[in-house]
């Protein structure tokens, strides 16, 4: 059925169709800001491929939430569909296969700042991300969004290597509307409520202001059965346990499923936004902008059996103060800010804006329905009786990032005598960057911590901060009929790591109405954040302990890991724009994004591995850098080791993104927009920095700094092949809008001894986990009571195409397990659609 509803779609597209009516706007004749200084600029007439994403966007995806939006409709970009730890509570998604952090995300073209919630584990094609949290814009404060998928360092700085995000909010001085939405897997749980509220009011005569509010709620979902470590994959316990587990097992809420850790998290957030101008004089407006976003978020972590918190009275009595287990979960609490306010207009014949941005996002982290077994035992052994009161909350620590940016641009027409004036723009920006991490309270911390998320230690806290400034010159011209080109250059310095130079020339030739070629040479860098330079903390699981070691620091430097520096790139890319008939518009461009130094978090390097040797040190090293930033080893029965970013390797990514787009004019049977997204996209890693010789272990098979896990996180977790068929068709009071996607396969090696030691391949040590193609189906129907009220019904992912999930190893032995983490039947994390199956979902709206 999805494949004969894709096959007829993509046919359809290009079928012999009624000409559109001629007054129906297309978006590729929408005037773009994004990607060019010159003004006028049409979307069908830019020198770099740009994809415009309006507000019938918002209304066709279930989650009303942003990067949702932008995953279901870009064939560019993925989502993350699931994290660990602490990256399960802010997921993002990274355009053309690379890390989230290569895309620049503006507001009303202003820089907007990051997440202070650094994804750290290993092994996900989104680790490391610290980029811009989407869930604090709220959808119904967008006008629309132009997606500039080309490097564009040389125009707007660091970041914006893979492309530039660039949302526009709505501006109207009157009118608005309400949303409410609801809705839950078809499984899984994951129910979700969302109300909106957008209003427009004018500022006396001359000016407006727009605001929007916004709630969003989500609850958990669930997958996977029973833990390995008590249950064989049928559901019965494994022999050999005491009384007081198999007992605690029994007794705890959902026995046998004792385990929730795979899933999402619940969270509710609360936004506001607001965007304002008001006209001084006849050629001048000031403007301010901004958000207020607040969330909290918990998450599951691994359930612990009554016996890991245990301790023994003066009278030499044993005390088990949580008979039945825990499971702790990890809770943030985040507040997200964003203001920007300036001036712009027009003088002597120069056009000008100047502004002043100030961001700042505070993520406060809580281990909660946890305990610290060590402090217990030490607190019970003084006491005759049980101790009673046992605390089971901690205060982790925060985390704070926050950014100032000034920027002035400056910009004329100067009339040359060529085929258009040339436009000459330059300007200047100042940032200056905190981040900063503010150590828990103390039993959060003391003794190995809280159960799952040990708080900041004050070897972990710290603040750190930088500035650079930069100056850029941009220069586009139209030297004869049909040609235009644009060459821009950009100096920038940072005051931790020196300076660098970017630059890009961009042109398009246009052989008629019907047929343009384009194309870009350019360079580009990335800073590393603050966040991947200074982030510790420690990650403590059921056996395991592994330090997150910031690459800055002296213990990474004596273990023979140098600081960050920044990433650089090369791009190309080559296309053309084609309109062969009346409403039909087809782009279709190739490109090259070549990264040096690539900043990648390496594979989990042991110090500790049980059964390694005759005592299981990997390096004496490693151990010694944990124990100097006061890590403890007590739950390290199993594995201890690090975790580090560095600039790691080289890589290239080659791609080709293609688009169609063509409407239809079916008289008294209504109007059809058809739409078709292709991209493909290749990354390979081209050179791999060798691992210190302080950390080297050919032995115990440590000699690479990736695993082959964190290798495949870069190269085949994502899908090569993604494309996106669509058709809205509108008749009467009825729309209905019907989406296909087709991801590609997707791979990624697991090793069978849990340490991430695999050559490749299908071995005893490791197994090479694919999914294969897979089509997606995405259905609204949407209906129109008066022409201000509408009601939507709808569903992504209609058939409910469930993930795969991992599959059990060693059947019939006492060692059954799954063939990663502790429980059975649990989804690749790395399914491209995400792991919850189908969503349903209904809508009111009302517009004012």
């Amino acid at each position: 059925m999805k494949k004969l509803l894709f096959t007829t779609t993509a046919l359809a597209l290009f079928a012999p169709m009624a000409a559109q009516a001629a007054d129906q706007a297309e978006p590729s004749s929408e005037i773009i800001v994004t990607g060019t200084r010159q003004t006028g600029m049409k979307a069908a007439d830019s020198a770099a491929p740009i994809q415009l994403i309006g507000t019938q966007a918002f209304q066709s995806v279930g989650q009303q939430d942003l990067t949702q939006v932008l995953a279901q409709t870009l064939p560019s970009l993925n989502f993350q569909g699931f994290g660990g730890d602490t990256a399960n509570l802010t997921l993002s998604a990274a355009l053309r296969g690379i890390n989230p952090n290569d895309t620049l995300v503006l507001i009303n073209g202003k820089r907007r700042h990051t997440t202070a919630n650094l994804a750290v584990l290993g092994g996900s094609p989104y680790s490391g991300s610290a980029t811009t949290d989407l869930s604090f814009v709220p959808t119904n404060a967008i006008g629309r969004i132009e997606v500039l998928q080309d490097g564009a360092a040389a125009q707007y700085g660091s970041d914006a290597i893979a492309g530039v995000v660039n949302i526009m909010l709505k501006s109207a001085d009157h009118g608005g509307s309400f949303t409410a939405t609801g809705g839950s897997n078809y499984e899984n749980g994951g129910k979700t409520a969302a109300t909106a509220l957008n209003l427009g009011f004018k500022l006396g005569e001359k000016g407006f202001i727009n605001v929007t509010g916004e709630y969003k709620f989500h609850d958990y979902t669930s997958h996977g059965n029973y833990d390995r470590r008590f249950f064989y994959a049928d559901g019965s316990l494994k022999p050999g346990q005491s009384a007081v587990v198999t007992n605690g097992l029994k007794s705890f809420p959902g026995y046998p499923n004792v385990n929730n850790i795979n899933g999402d998290a619940r969270y509710s957030i609360y936004n506001l936004s607001f965007n304002a101008g008001y006209d001084v004089g006849s050629d001048a407006q000031v403007y301010a902008f901004g958000t207020y976003g607040n969330r909290n978020a918990k998450a599951f972590e691994n359930y612990r059996s009554p016996s890991r918190v245990s301790g023994t009275t003066s009278t030499g009595t044993t005390v088990y103060p949580l008979p039945a287990g825990f499971q702790p979960q990890e809770n943030i609490r985040e507040e997200d800010f964003s203001l920007t306010a300036g001036i712009k207009g027009k003088a002597a014949e120069w056009n000008y804006d100047l502004s002043l941005t100030y961001g700042k996002d505070a993520v406060s982290l809580y281990t909660i329905n946890s305990a610290n077994p060590s402090l217990f035992a030490m607190e019970q052994s003084a006491s005759a009786t049980p101790l009673t009161g046992l605390q089971r909350n901690f205060y982790d620590g925060q985390l704070s990032n926050s950014e100032w940016v000034g920027n002035i641009d400056i910009s004329r027409d100067f009339d040359l005598g060529m085929s258009k004036p040339l436009t000459l723009a330059f300007g200047g920006e100042y940032r200056q960057g905190n981040y900063s991490i503010t150590q828990g309270e103390y039993g959060s911390y003391a003794f190995g911590g809280g159960q799952s998320y040990p708080g900041f230690a004050p070897t972990d806290a710290g603040s750190y901060g930088r500035t650079s400034y930069a100056g850029y010159i941009d220069v586009a011209a139209d030297p004869i009929e049909h040609l235009h080109v644009d060459v821009a250059g950009r100096y920038e310095h940072y005051s931790d790591f020196g300076s660098t130079v970017a630059g890009k020339f961009n042109a398009r030739y246009d052989f008629s109405e019907q047929l343009g070629i384009r194309g870009t040479v350019s360079n580009g860098f990335r800073a590393p954040t603050l966040a991947e330079q200074y982030y510790s903390s420690v990650n403590v699981g059921p056996g395991s302990t592994f330090g997150q070691l910031p690459p800055n620091s002296a213990a990474a430097q004596l273990l023979g890991f140098p600081k960050l520096k920044a990433e650089k790139s090369t791009n190309f890319s080559v296309g053309f724009v084609a309109h062969p008939l009346p409403k039909l518009q087809i782009t279709v461009d190739a490109y090259q994004i070549k990264i040096r130094d690539r900043i990648v978090p390496s594979g989990d390097i042991f110090g500790f591995l049980d059964g390694f040797g005759t005592n299981g040190i990997v390096s004496q090293a490693v151990l010694n850098a944990l124990i100097s930033r006061g890590v403890s080893l007590a739950d390290a029965s199993s594995y201890a080791g690090i975790d580090i970013f560095s600039n790691g390797v080289d890589t290239r990514t080659r791609g080709v993104e293609a688009t169609a787009s063509y409407s239809s004019d079916f008289g008294e049977m209504g109007k059809v927009d058809w739409s078709l997204g292709a991209n493909y996209n290749k990354t390979e890693i081209t050179k791999v920095n060798p691992l210190p010789a302080a950390v080297y272990n050919a032995a115990a098979g440590q000699t690479d700094l990736l695993t082959q896990t964190a290798k495949d996180a870069l190269t085949t977790a994502t899908p090569r092949v993604k494309l996106i068929a669509g058709a809205l068709w509108n008749v009467g009071k009825f729309s209905i809008n019907l989406r296909e996607t087709l991801y590609g396969t997707t791979s990624q090696h697991i090793s069978t001894d849990g340490t991430g030691n695999c050559a490749g391949g299908d071995t005893a040590t490791c197994r090479n986990m694919k999914i294969g193609t897979t089509f997606i189906t995405d259905l609204n129907v949407g209906y129109k009571v008066t022409p201000k009220i509408r009601f939507d019904l709808g569903a992504n992912n209609l058939f409910d195409k469930q993930a795969p999930t991992m599959p059990t190893i060693n059947r019939g032995t006492t060692g059954e397990r799954p063939l990663a983490n502790n429980v059975y039947n649990a989804p690749l994390s790395f399914t491209p659609w995400g792991i919850n199956g189908g969503y349903y979902y209904a809508r009111a709206t009302i517009n004012f």
